[in-house]
C-alpha cells in the first residue's frame, strides 16, 4: 500500500482523498471568483454569486476532511492469538 507521510493509505482513501482535494480546488476558485466580484451583468441578466462565508464554511469542512483523511490513513496492525499451555 502507497505511504503519505508515514502513515498507509489504501486505495479507497486514496480515491476519496483525490476527490476531495479535487472539489477544495474547486472551492477555491469560486471563493477568489466571489472575491473578485460578488455580482455582474450579463447583457439584462444580473448574476449573484452565493454568499463567502458558505464557500469558506464548505472550504474548512473539506480542508478539516482531508486532514483527517491523511492523518487516519491505516497502519500495519497485527494481532496474535495466545493460547497458553499448561
Amino acid at each position: 500500500m502507497p505511504e503519505r507521510d508515514g502513515v498507509i493509505m489504501d486505495n479507497a482513501d486514496k480515491e476519496k482523498l483525490a476527490t476531495l482535494e479535487k472539489r477544495l480546488e474547486a472551492y477555491y476558485k469560486a471563493e477568489e471568483k466571489i472575491l473578485k466580484s460578488q455580482s455582474y451583468s450579463i447583457g439584462s441578466n444580473q448574476v449573484t454569486r452565493t454568499s463567502l462565508a458558505n464557500v469558506q464554511a464548505k472550504i474548512k469542512e473539506l480542508e478539516n476532511e482531508a486532514a483527517a483523511l491523511k492523518s487516519r490513513g491505516t497502519s500495519k496492525r497485527r494481532s496474535a492469538r495466545v493460547i497458553p499451555l499448561g
